[in-house]
Protein backbone atom coordinates (compact mmCIF):
# COMPACT_ATOMS: atom_id res chain seq x y z
CA UNK A 1 0.00 0.00 0.00
CA UNK A 2 1.24 3.51 -0.63
CA UNK A 3 2.10 5.92 1.99
CA UNK A 4 -0.83 8.34 2.96
CA UNK A 5 -0.72 11.56 1.39
CA UNK A 6 -2.08 15.14 3.14
CA UNK A 7 -5.35 15.84 1.53
CA UNK A 8 -4.03 18.86 -0.27
CA UNK A 9 -1.78 16.43 -2.05
CA UNK A 10 -4.38 14.51 -3.28
CA UNK A 11 -6.03 18.20 -4.63
CA UNK A 12 -2.74 18.74 -6.53
CA UNK A 13 -2.88 16.11 -8.78
CA UNK A 14 -6.14 16.74 -10.13
CA UNK A 15 -5.88 16.21 -14.02
CA UNK A 16 -3.47 13.86 -13.70
CA UNK A 17 -2.59 10.25 -13.91
CA UNK A 18 -2.75 8.31 -10.18
CA UNK A 19 -1.71 4.81 -11.71
CA UNK A 20 -1.86 1.75 -13.61
CA UNK A 21 -2.68 -1.75 -11.53
CA UNK A 22 -1.03 -5.20 -12.15
CA UNK A 23 -2.81 -7.32 -14.81
CA UNK A 24 -5.58 -9.36 -13.21
CA UNK A 25 -6.29 -12.84 -15.61
CA UNK A 26 -10.16 -13.31 -16.50
CA UNK A 27 -10.06 -17.14 -16.70
CA UNK A 28 -13.46 -19.21 -17.38
CA UNK A 29 -13.24 -20.45 -13.94
CA UNK A 30 -13.08 -16.60 -12.35
CA UNK A 31 -16.40 -15.94 -14.73
CA UNK A 32 -17.67 -18.75 -13.27
CA UNK A 33 -17.78 -18.24 -9.99
CA UNK A 34 -19.04 -14.77 -10.47
CA UNK A 35 -22.10 -16.01 -12.28
CA UNK A 36 -22.59 -18.42 -9.50
CA UNK A 37 -22.67 -15.05 -7.05
CA UNK A 38 -25.25 -12.82 -9.29
CA UNK A 39 -27.18 -15.63 -10.27
CA UNK A 40 -26.23 -14.86 -14.24
CA UNK A 41 -25.71 -17.98 -16.36
CA UNK A 42 -26.47 -16.41 -19.89
CA UNK A 43 -24.84 -18.93 -21.62
CA UNK A 44 -22.10 -16.36 -23.13
CA UNK A 45 -20.33 -16.56 -19.80
CA UNK A 46 -20.66 -20.05 -19.47
CA UNK A 47 -20.99 -22.37 -22.03
CA UNK A 48 -17.73 -21.92 -23.72
CA UNK A 49 -18.98 -25.04 -26.12
CA UNK A 50 -22.12 -22.76 -27.41
CA UNK A 51 -20.75 -19.10 -27.28
CA UNK A 52 -17.50 -20.39 -29.84
CA UNK A 53 -20.37 -21.53 -31.82
CA UNK A 54 -23.46 -19.44 -31.43
CA UNK A 55 -21.46 -15.70 -30.34
CA UNK A 56 -19.24 -13.42 -32.33
CA UNK A 57 -16.92 -13.01 -29.45
CA UNK A 58 -15.48 -16.67 -30.31
CA UNK A 59 -15.72 -18.31 -26.31
CA UNK A 60 -17.59 -17.09 -23.76
CA UNK A 61 -17.16 -13.60 -22.21
CA UNK A 62 -17.06 -12.02 -18.74
CA UNK A 63 -20.01 -10.06 -17.24
CA UNK A 64 -19.32 -6.24 -17.28
CA UNK A 65 -20.00 -6.48 -13.78
CA UNK A 66 -17.49 -8.82 -13.34
CA UNK A 67 -14.73 -6.28 -15.09
CA UNK A 68 -16.25 -3.47 -12.34
CA UNK A 69 -16.36 -5.30 -9.54
CA UNK A 70 -12.44 -5.65 -9.73
CA UNK A 71 -12.24 -1.83 -9.49
CA UNK A 72 -11.41 -2.39 -6.08
CA UNK A 73 -9.18 -5.13 -6.66
CA UNK A 74 -6.99 -2.68 -8.81
CA UNK A 75 -7.01 0.29 -7.03
CA UNK A 76 -5.22 -1.13 -4.49
CA UNK A 77 -1.37 -0.33 -4.50
CA UNK A 78 -2.57 2.56 -6.71
CA UNK A 79 -5.06 4.53 -5.52
CA UNK A 80 -3.56 6.93 -2.69
CA UNK A 81 -4.35 7.09 1.09
CA UNK A 82 -5.30 9.86 2.73
CA UNK A 83 -3.02 10.68 5.94
CA UNK A 84 -5.50 10.54 8.74
CA UNK A 85 -8.48 8.73 7.05
CA UNK A 86 -10.89 6.55 9.14
CA UNK A 87 -12.37 4.74 6.02
CA UNK A 88 -12.77 4.97 2.63
CA UNK A 89 -16.65 4.29 0.90
CA UNK A 90 -17.27 3.39 -2.48
CA UNK A 91 -19.98 6.13 -3.24
CA UNK A 92 -20.95 4.77 -6.86
CA UNK A 93 -20.13 6.16 -10.24
CA UNK A 94 -21.89 8.86 -12.07
CA UNK A 95 -21.06 6.88 -15.64
CA UNK A 96 -20.32 3.29 -16.23
CA UNK A 97 -19.70 1.87 -20.20
CA UNK A 98 -18.62 -1.57 -21.32
CA UNK A 99 -17.20 -0.67 -24.89
CA UNK A 100 -15.13 -4.11 -25.63
CA UNK A 101 -16.16 -7.74 -24.28
CA UNK A 102 -13.52 -9.57 -22.41
CA UNK A 103 -12.76 -13.16 -23.86
CA UNK A 104 -12.14 -16.30 -21.14
CA UNK A 105 -8.35 -15.90 -20.96
CA UNK A 106 -7.76 -12.49 -21.02
CA UNK A 107 -6.10 -10.05 -18.60
CA UNK A 108 -7.27 -6.80 -17.60
CA UNK A 109 -5.94 -3.94 -15.37
CA UNK A 110 -7.14 -0.59 -14.89
CA UNK A 111 -5.95 3.20 -15.11
CA UNK A 112 -7.07 5.62 -12.92
CA UNK A 113 -7.26 9.51 -13.68
CA UNK A 114 -7.74 11.76 -10.73
CA UNK A 115 -10.54 14.23 -12.59
CA UNK A 116 -11.36 16.02 -9.34
CA UNK A 117 -11.83 16.36 -5.41
CA UNK A 118 -14.76 18.27 -3.85
CA UNK A 119 -13.92 18.75 0.11
CA UNK A 120 -17.92 17.78 1.04
CA UNK A 121 -17.54 18.85 4.87
CA UNK A 122 -14.78 19.14 7.41
CA UNK A 123 -13.91 15.32 7.29
CA UNK A 124 -15.06 14.21 3.66
CA UNK A 125 -13.10 14.41 0.58
CA UNK A 126 -14.98 13.24 -2.35
CA UNK A 127 -12.50 12.12 -5.13
CA UNK A 128 -13.89 11.14 -8.35
CA UNK A 129 -11.80 9.25 -11.29
CA UNK A 130 -12.13 8.42 -15.00
CA UNK A 131 -11.07 5.04 -15.05
CA UNK A 132 -10.31 2.93 -17.67
CA UNK A 133 -9.69 -1.06 -17.68
CA UNK A 134 -7.88 -1.96 -20.42
CA UNK A 135 -7.74 -5.83 -22.58
CA UNK A 136 -3.92 -6.44 -22.91
CA UNK A 137 -3.55 -6.67 -26.54
CA UNK A 138 -6.99 -4.54 -27.00
CA UNK A 139 -7.83 -1.84 -28.99
CA UNK A 140 -10.71 -0.84 -27.43
CA UNK A 141 -11.01 -0.97 -23.78
CA UNK A 142 -13.13 -3.41 -21.62
CA UNK A 143 -14.94 -0.54 -19.08
CA UNK A 144 -14.65 3.42 -19.17
CA UNK A 145 -16.42 5.02 -16.15
CA UNK A 146 -16.17 8.01 -13.64
CA UNK A 147 -15.79 6.41 -10.41
CA UNK A 148 -16.58 8.72 -7.15
CA UNK A 149 -14.59 7.18 -4.05
CA UNK A 150 -15.65 9.09 -0.77
CA UNK A 151 -12.94 9.37 2.24
CA UNK A 152 -13.92 9.69 5.70
CA UNK A 153 -11.07 11.71 7.85
CA UNK A 154 -10.69 11.45 11.56
CA UNK A 155 -9.92 15.06 11.67
CA UNK A 156 -11.14 17.86 9.99
CA UNK A 157 -8.93 18.79 6.61
CA UNK A 158 -6.79 21.74 6.89
CA UNK A 159 -8.67 24.71 4.46
CA UNK A 160 -6.85 25.28 0.88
Amino acid sequence: MNEPIPAEDLERRVGGEIGVSRWFEIDQRRIDAFADAIDDHQFIHVDPERASRDTPFGSTIAHGFLSLSLLTAMGKGVLPTIAGEAMVINYGFDRVRFPAPVRSGARVRARFVLSEVTRRSDRELAARYAVTVEIEGGGRPALAADWIILTLLKEQVNAA
